[in-house]
């Protein structure tokens, strides 16, 4: 490789840095200055904790209070972590819909020197720090009020991380391809993170084994990586599967379907991106408000 092709592409990789950590800034400043901070930061707090409490107060309703049951920290868990895919989703394919409906300045952010893919990305940073706030708190109230058997110390660390990062990184691609849906979508965009983040819900096991699914939806839930991303968690804090469907699965494995499978969906995410970018160019679809 020359030493022209080699400054060529570093400069591609400080660029793209570069649009990653403006991006972030920017949909942070957009995340938390809607309202004062005394305001944002008791909505912060607020909201994550009414949220586990929906699904703890039906558990505890059909269980008759059996909190020390192996599946109630399996639930809890679950929903916690879950907190991350509504927001990742959202927060970069409802990009793509703030700046080009509200703002009107997606066709500018395609003419200026910056890289649209990782300014996605970055918006979904910006996203997953505002969850982050969530998930912490949620995990919190359910060691401290009942009395999750999770201890941050001890936890399998060696596992956690790996499968947390690289979970992260699956969702924000999974994202990235929800934001080309949307960059060639006219109508009834708005709620396209949502619905996609609610359909996941059911089919990654998120609240319940997914031994309990038909078997149809059993197989699609197999080839999700958020079914892994979420076991290897639930497995790095709890040391136990309540899956009997996971179970037999070795934390390697987990690991490595993970991997393979956030590897797969990356390629798709990407090609498919570019191919809805270039349709959105030669339809002018870039800067197109519905007012809908």
């Amino acid at each position: 490789m020359s030493m022209t092709t080699q400054a060529l592409h570093r400069e591609t990789w400080r660029e793209s840095l570069r649009s990653l950590r403006v991006a972030t800034w920017l949909g942070w400043q957009i995340e938390s200055n809607w309202t004062d901070p005394f305001l944002f930061a008791v909505y912060s707090l607020i909201k994550p904790i009414a949220g586990a409490m929906i699904l703890v107060v039906m558990y505890l309703v059909v269980s008759g209070g059996q909190t020390n049951n192996p599946i109630f920290p399996y639930i809890y868990l679950g929903n916690a972590f879950y907190i991350y895919v509504g927001s990742v989703l959202m927060g970069i394919s409802y990009a793509v819909i703030d700046d080009r409906e509200h703002y009107g300045l997606l066709k500018y952010i395609y003419v200026s020197p910056i890289q649209v893919y990782f300014y996605l990305l970055g918006r979904g940073v910006a996203r997953t720090l505002t969850g982050t706030i969530a998930v912490i708190i949620t995990l919190a109230f359910g060691v401290f009020v009942f009395k999750l058997p999770v201890n941050l110390v001890a936890m399998d660390h060696a596992l956690f991380w790996p499968v947390f990062l690289i979970g992260l990184a699956g969702l924000a691609l999974i994202g990235i391809l929800l934001a080309g849906v949307t960059l060639i979508t006219a109508r009834h965009n708005y709620f396209m993170g949502e619905a996609v983040a609610g359909a996941l819900y059911l089919l990654c096991g998120a609240v319940f084994p997914l031994d309990v699914l038909p078997k149809v939806l059993q197989y699609i839930g197999l080839g999700l990586p958020m079914t892994y991303w979420l076991e290897g968690l639930r497995r790095a804090m709890l040391g136990t599967s309540a899956s009997p469907l996971l179970a037999p699965f070795s934390n390697e494995t987990i690991l490595l379907i993970l991997i393979s499978s956030t590897l797969f969906v990356g390629m798709i995410s990407l090609s498919f991106y570019r191919w809805c970018e270039r349709r959105a160019k030669e339809k002018g679809l870039i800067d197109m408000q519905t007012m809908y």
